[in-house]
């Protein structure tokens, strides 16, 4: 599914949420992509967004942006329950998807969702803007190094404040909750390190009024042995942060979406067994990270997945059926094998 095609990536926008304004606000300065248009179902939203912001198209409605010949790609940004039909139908309008995280609602739509863009010959990837991060490049290098040894644990925690009990993140019939918002990203998180998916989980809430997972906790068993703990929230105040164990040493890391003086790119890696381990602080370059992402999908449909560094379409899966497993588990009150989640 390579492209010769040369100049930048003409991508349109489905929707004009804050996201979308996120996206195309960061991706302004790039030369290899370049937002072209946005739809929406409501017109007056959508021209405003385009005046605002400088996009030259405005489509009444995503089935007419897909009909754009001059679009090569679309960015969905839309409620996390909409994910799967649109990507589908823009897959089958023969355009190359970058979908928001979480990629489905559950395994069972991200592989329908994969199936379509093989069957119309496009690419469809999950965005999650930290991947594309040097930080982030330099921990999978350290990991796939053996610079900590073989790992043995690993803890990963995204949470943040958020009342609102009429945000769409609280609305269970849009896959909220704090599991499907920011518990994807611990748990893409430890995919990335881990190569694998889980063989079990264990997972724990607590519920809101609205009935979404204000906070959830869950522990992680791989078949090598290796465990780990995700932990995700709408109660706490706002932090990012990893760790990872190994028999060699150890990694203190931050995961942030956008990295620079607020958000600094730091690796804190220990090399060795005991309070004495010498200690390494690796300062990676700072990044935008929609601007990251976008690029490097711009390299993956230019030049095929060797290019690409973000989630492939097995990881994404692997992350869908560790979602369906946490769920489950934390709703059932017991341990879920997440082969069972084939099915889901």
């Amino acid at each position: 599914m390579t492209s010769s095609s040369s100049g930048p990536l003409r991508i349109g926008i489905l929707g004009a949420a804050r996201i979308a304004r996120s996206f195309v606000e960061a991706v302004r300065p790039s030369a290899k992509v370049i937002v072209t248009a946005v739809a929406s179902r409501d017109g007056e939203r959508a021209a405003a967004f385009a005046r605002e912001l400088g996009i030259g198209r405005v489509h009444a409605g995503y089935d007419a942006l897909f009909a754009d010949p001059d679009i090569d790609a679309v960015y969905v940004p839309l409620p996390n329950n909409l994910h799967a039909e649109w990507s589908i139908r823009a897959a089958d309008a023969g355009k190359h998807v970058l979908c928001e995280k979480p990629l489905a609602a559950s395994a069972a739509q991200a592989r329908a969702m994969f199936a379509a863009a093989e069957k119309n010959g496009v690419y469809l990837v999950e965005a999650y803007p930290y991947r594309a991060q040097p930080q982030t490049l330099k921990v999978r290098e350290l990991v796939s190094a053996g610079a900590i040894g073989r790992i043995q644990l690993i803890q990963a925690s995204f949470g943040f404040p958020l009342a609102d009990a009429a945000n769409i993140r609280m609305d269970p019939g849009l896959a909220g909750g704090a599991l499907m918002d920011a518990g994807s990203y611990p748990v893409s998180f430890v995919r990335t390190v881990t190569g694998a998916a889980p063989s079990r989980v264990s997972a724990l809430s607590r519920w809101g009024a609205t009935g979404v997972d204000l906070t959830t906790m869950a522990t992680l068993e791989y078949p090598d042995g290796v465990l780990a703990q995700i932990s995700c929230s709408f109660s706490t105040a706002r932090h990012r942060h990893a760790f990872i164990a190994g028999d060699a040493g150890s990694i203190n890391t931050t995961y942030f979406n956008d990295t620079g003086a607020d958000f600094p790119p730091f690796v804190d890696v220990r090399r060795g067994t005991g309070w004495d381990a010498a200690r390494e602080v690796i300062e990676t370059e700072a990044r935008a990270g929609f601007l990251a992402e976008a690029e490097s999908f711009h390299d993956l449909v230019r030049f095929g997945w060797g290019a690409w560094t973000g989630a492939t379409p097995a990881e994404s899966i692997d992350i869908a059926r560790t979602l369906d497993a946490i769920a489950a588990s934390s709703r059932h009150g017991a341990p879920v094998d997440v082969a069972d989640m084939r099915g889901n």
